[in-house]
C-alpha cells in the first residue's frame, strides 16, 4: 500500500535566510484508495474516470490516519511544517457547499463546476512524494520495507528517492513504518534540499506552448513591424525567465514549444508563481500594442500552460 505526501511552498536553509519553508500535507495515493475502494467515478466526455475519494478514506480507514500522523511528526521534526490534509479537505467541502447554495438573482442559475474544477480546489503542491511499504512476517516479528520517491508535480521529474527495511518488531504498522523511514530519511532529505537549492538559484521549471487557431489571420512566422511573431515571443522569454534559461525545442508557423522553462519562484507580490501566472504575463504582452491579439489561456496541472492565439 502507499500514501502520497504533498509539499507545498519552497524549502529553505541558512543560505536563503527568511525564505519560506515548505508545508507538508499527506494524502492517500490513487493506488491505496483503489485497493481500499475509496474511489469515485465521473464521466469525462464519454470516458469514465476514477478519482480518489479522500473524504471517505479519512472517515473510514483508521490505519491511514495513524500512518499520516507518524510520518507527519517525523517530517516536522526535520524542519518541514505540516498542513493538515483532513482539515483542508473539510475546507474544500465547505466551499463546495457554499457554491451549491449560490444562485443568480435574475435567472436562478447555479455556479458552473465540473468534477475537474472540484479536484482543482485542493491545495497546490510543489513536490509529490510517494511512499510504498510492505509488511513481512519474520521469526523476530513484522518487518516493514518501504520506498520513497519524490516527484516535481510541475514536470513529473523524479528528484529524490530512498528505500530500506526496518528492524523486525511486534509494533503496529505506523510505528514500524516510522522507524524504517527514520533510519533512511537523511539521504532522501539531502536530495530534496539540493533540488530546492537549485530551484532558488535557477527558478522553477515549467513547459509552455504557443499555438494558433486554424482560422486566425496570422501565422507565427508572419512579421509585425519587420519582426516575426515568433521572435517577439522568444525575446520576451529571454527577458522574463530566470537567467534566460529555457529551451525552444520546436517551432513551426503554427506552434512554438518551450521546455525546461525556468520561471521565478515568486511574483512581484511575493506570491508563489506557477505556469499559469507566468504564461498569463506573456498573454498580456501579446494582448497589447503592437499585437492586440485575442488569446485563450489553458493549463495542464501546475507546470504546463498553453496559449492559443486568434480568439478566446
Amino acid at each position: 500500500m502507499s500514501i502520497i505526501l504533498f509539499f507545498i511552498g519552497i524549502c529553505s536553509n541558512v543560505a536563503f535566510g527568511q525564505a519560506k519553508k515548505p508545508t507538508l500535507m499527506i494524502l492517500p495515493s490513487d493506488n491505496w484508495c483503489n485497493q481500499r475502494y475509496f474511489m469515485t467515478e465521473f464521466n469525462n466526455q464519454g470516458a469514465k474516470v476514477k478519482v480518489p475519494d479522500y473524504k471517505l478514506a479519512f472517515q473510514e480507514d483508521t490505519e491511514l490516519g495513524q500512518v499520516i500522523s507518524k510520518i507527519s511528526s517525523l517530517m516536522a521534526e526535520e524542519g518541514f511544517p505540516l498542513k493538515n490534509a483532513e482539515q483542508e479537505l473539510k475546507n474544500i467541502e465547505a466551499r463546495r457547499a457554499e457554491d451549491n447554495m449560490t444562485m443568480s438573482r435574475t435567472s436562478g442559475a447555479s455556479i458552473a463546476e465540473s468534477p475537474l474544477d472540484m479536484l482543482k480546489k485542493r491545495a497546490k503542491a510543489d513536490i509529490l512524494i510517494q511512499i510504498w511499504w510492505k509488511v513481512t512476517k519474520t521469526d523476530k516479528g513484522k518487518a516493514v520495507s518501504f520506498t520513497l520517491e519524490a516527484f516535481d508535480s510541475y514536470t513529473s521529474k523524479l528528484i529524490a528517492s530512498s528505500t530500506g527495511t526496518g528492524e523486525p518488531s511486534d509494533d503496529i504498522v505506523p510505528i514500524l513504518l516510522l522507524e524504517a523511514v527514520s533510519q533512511h530519511i537523511n539521504p532522501f532529505l539531502n536530495q530534496l534540499q539540493n533540488y530546492f537549492n537549485d530551484m532558488f538559484e535557477n527558478g522553477r521549471e515549467i513547459h509552455l506552448t504557443v499555438k494558433r487557431w486554424n482560422n486566425w489571420e496570422y501565422y507565427l512566422d508572419d512579421e509585425i513591424k519587420n519582426k516575426e511573431i515568433i521572435d517577439y515571443i522568444n525575446e520576451w522569454m529571454r527577458e522574463n525567465t530566470v537567467n534566460g534559461r529555457y529551451n525552444l525545442t520546436d517551432a513551426t508557423e503554427n506552434f512554438i514549444r518551450f521546455e525546461q522553462v525556468r520561471i521565478p519562484i515568486y511574483n512581484k507580490y511575493d506570491q508563489p508563481m506557477d505556469a499559469r501566472d507566468f504564461t498569463n504575463d506573456l498573454r498580456k504582452y501579446l494582448r497589447d500594442e503592437p499585437f492586440n491579439f485575442d488569446i485563450k489561456l489553458l493549463t495542464r496541472g501546475l507546470g504546463e500552460a498553453i496559449l492559443i492565439l486568434g480568439e478566446k
